[in-house]
């Protein structure tokens, strides 16, 4: 039985392609999805040819079917789908293009990270970031000083999740980039290194003037795991938006700052409970006997959430 399943399969797709030719655009939609679903390599050929179909909805079900598939030639057909005249399909095909998850894919896909369109540049570098190659630095370097501010928050994507310590000077150059979206994407990605220079660039960036930049900077600062971190996030514990209170709180107990047991336990009073919820954490995380009478008058606290993890705090302060 198994040794014609290959043969049965082939006279399957066989029998779709030709679908591709009906005159209803109906029909041909749904040859696409067929192909799509039969798993077989050679449907990409297929879908491919299909990208130049006169219908709008069935090139953007090709886009759409092409997350089904991986590899090389599936870039080749994405990057042809990516530059399609209507928006809908280019989407999709960007969509599409990051799921891709084989390295190999990302050589029909470097060229595009020049192209005259600042969506295709985007997200040829979108695609790129979860391929991991190193042959993505450089024009991802280069696309820092693109004019479109998508296009650098996506290049510095994809220097992040290479973590090369040599792009490290570029990658905190960015935390001072006009665009606070481009300056979120920079904070978030300098979490790889555990230099004493990303630390102090992150604590710089808890006082940028977008609460969300002083949001991401708080978050990334326990994965540095400098001396810099603590004295800048208890700094943040003023800060006027809970959530950046919230990930500094978030950040030191991880870290595990003793210190700043007095300047969290307040926050055991807060109206919002995301902000009790995470001190609770904090606190349990510091393992801070100190904090104990604070925990247990907060155990009748009205959200359950926030009593589970008083509870667990206090289980694994008096543990120790």
């Amino acid at each position: 039985m198994s040794a014609f399943e290959p043969f049965e399969q082939f006279d399957e797709v066989e029998d779709i392609v030709d679908r591709l030719d009906d005159p209803d655009p109906g029909t041909r939609r749904v040859a696409v999805m067929d192909l799509a679903d039969s798993a077989d390599p050679s449907a990409v050929t297929y879908l491919k040819k299909a990208l130049g179909d006169e219908a709008r909805e069935v090139r953007l079900q090709v886009a759409l079917a092409l997350a089904e598939f991986d590899g090389p030639e599936t870039a080749d057909a994405l990057v042809v789908a990516v530059v399609d005249e209507d928006a809908g399909v280019a989407q999709a095909a960007a969509d599409s293009m990051a799921e891709l998850k084989d390295p190999a894919a990302a050589d029909p896909i470097l060229p595009f990270v020049t192209h005259e369109s600042a969506f295709v540049r985007a997200a040829s570098l979108r695609a790129l970031r979860e391929l991991k190659r190193t042959e993505s630095l450089k024009p991802a370097l280069d696309a820092f000083s693109d004019e479109d501010a998508t296009v650098r928050s996506e290049a510095i994507s994809v220097v992040g999740y290479l973590k090369t310590e040599d792009a490290l000077p570029a990658l905190m150059s960015m935390l001072k980039d006009v665009e606070p979206a481009v300056r979120r994407t920079a904070a978030g990605a300098l979490g790889f290194s555990v230099t004493t220079a990303a630390a102090e660039a992150l604590a710089q960036s808890l006082t940028d003037s977008d609460w969300q930049v002083r949001e991401i900077a708080a978050e990334t600062l326990c994965k540095v795991q400098s001396t810099v971190a603590a004295p800048a996030l208890r700094a943040a514990l003023t800060d006027e938006y809970w959530q950046v209170r919230q990930k500094s709180i978030r950040s030191l107990g991880k870290l595990g700052v003793a210190e700043a047991v007095p300047e969290i336990i307040p926050s055991l009073d807060h109206d919002i409970s995301n902000l009790r919820k995470e001190a609770a954490a904090a606190l349990g995380e510091i393992e801070a006997p100190e904090a104990v009478p604070a925990l247990e008058a907060h155990l009748d606290d009205p959200d359950p959430d926030v009593r589970k993890n008083i509870r667990w705090a206090l289980g694994r302060i008096r543990s120790e």
